[in-house]
């Protein structure tokens, strides 16, 4: 496939040149967006939908249930439609625990640590949630020292285990960055229940992210290659491949004709991160000052018709400061307009 055609599938796919009319409707289709920055999440929802959806609008879907946000794959947090998380982790869970084994055999964590945690959260859960800090808090209070990523793990795994997800935003001045953890079991009305949980996988990477293939999968997945196989074995009847082992949906977004060809796009963004090779939408020789870096941040990024061709920061843009382009040329007052498209995000 051409390098151009696939940009152009991409973009659609993405819904970055055909957004969705609701901020549901963008979650939806992409399935899961990564989101350990939480604000860089927010926003990878609110660019795909159409008009300027507000920061409040988004934190909005959180406090209806209809959003979430839990480690989904690779051990890594995720925004994902509330009904869809149950599915997805019976998917993900396991090969999740797998990575992380060692880790919490180093900090002691075993079943019975996971059982004292859960009998004590339970009951603080039942009223409104409880922030990480107060989380932490309960687990101190029976004698499990949460510093050193134990408090981290443990959430996680009750979160693998389907027992609490992350929901309402906590309201705070500004831009709100932390969320309550909540029991799944009252929070969530409604859990989808696909026939084939790994072929439906596979279906909806491809339906948010295609042209793509089985090494993208397994990157994004956090699946093995076999697994990342066997997937698409079950799912070829939902896809159309479009070149040697590159699929796309066979129900597409259709493009706006009014969509802008500059975009800011947040860290970590799906449209960089979710692809086991990124040399489609950004030079090699820029791949190292988009991350993933040492400490395995990925920047946010200026995108002109599909390809890389900038940084920026949350923070620098608030401030109205330049972002870091990396080449002369390009279109500053669409660039100032993609970066206003941001802040007005964040005013809202």
């Amino acid at each position: 496939m051409k390098t151009a055609t696939l940009i152009a599938e991409r973009l659609r796919s993405h819904r970055l040149s055909a957004p969705a009319r609701t901020v549901a409707g963008a979650a939806s289709h992409m399935l899961a967006v990564q989101s350990q920055d939480f604000t860089a999440g927010r926003w990878a929802l609110a660019a795909r939908t159409r008009g300027e959806p507000t920061l409040s609008a988004v934190d909005g879907a959180f406090a209806r249930g209809d959003l979430v946000r839990a480690w989904t794959m690779r051990g890594t947090l995720h925004i994902i439609p509330a009904r869809d998380l149950r599915w997805v982790l019976s998917v993900t869970a396991e090969r999740q625990r797998a990575q992380a084994a060692g880790r919490r055999r180093d900090l002691g964590i075993d079943g019975a640590m996971v059982a004292a945690v859960v009998a004590a959260v339970v009951p603080r859960l039942r009223d409104g949630g409880l922030t990480r800090a107060e989380m932490f808090e309960v687990f101190t209070g029976v004698g499990i020292d949460p510093s050193g990523q134990r408090g981290i793990h443990l959430l996680s795994e009750m979160t693998l285990d389907g027992l609490i997800c992350q929901g309402p935003v906590v309201e705070r001045d500004g831009v709100g960055r932390e969320q309550r953890f909540v029991l799944v079991d009252e929070h969530i009305a409604e859990h989808a229940t696909p026939e084939d949980p790994i072929a439906e996988l596979f279906v909806r990477y491809i339906d948010g992210h295609g042209p793509a293939g089985v090494a993208d999968f397994a990157w994004w997945s956090g699946l093995t290659l076999g697994q990342s196989r066997e997937a698409l074995t079950r799912a070829r009847g939902g896809l159309a491949e479009v070149d040697d082992g590159v699929f796309v949906s066979t129900v597409r977004p259709r493009r706006t004709s009014g969509a802008a060809n500059v975009l800011a796009l947040g860290a970590f963004d799906e449209y960089y991160i979710s692809y086991a090779d990124r040399t489609a939408v950004c030079a090699p020789e820029h791949l190292a000052l988009v991350g993933p870096g040492k400490n395995g941040m990925v920047r946010a990024t200026i995108v002109s018709d599909g390809r890389v061709i900038g940084c920026w920061t949350h923070a620098s843009a608030s401030l109205g400061s330049e972002p870091e382009l990396f080449a002369p040329g390009a279109d500053e007052e669409a660039v100032r307009s993609a970066l206003a498209r941001f802040t007005r995000f964040l005013d809202g």
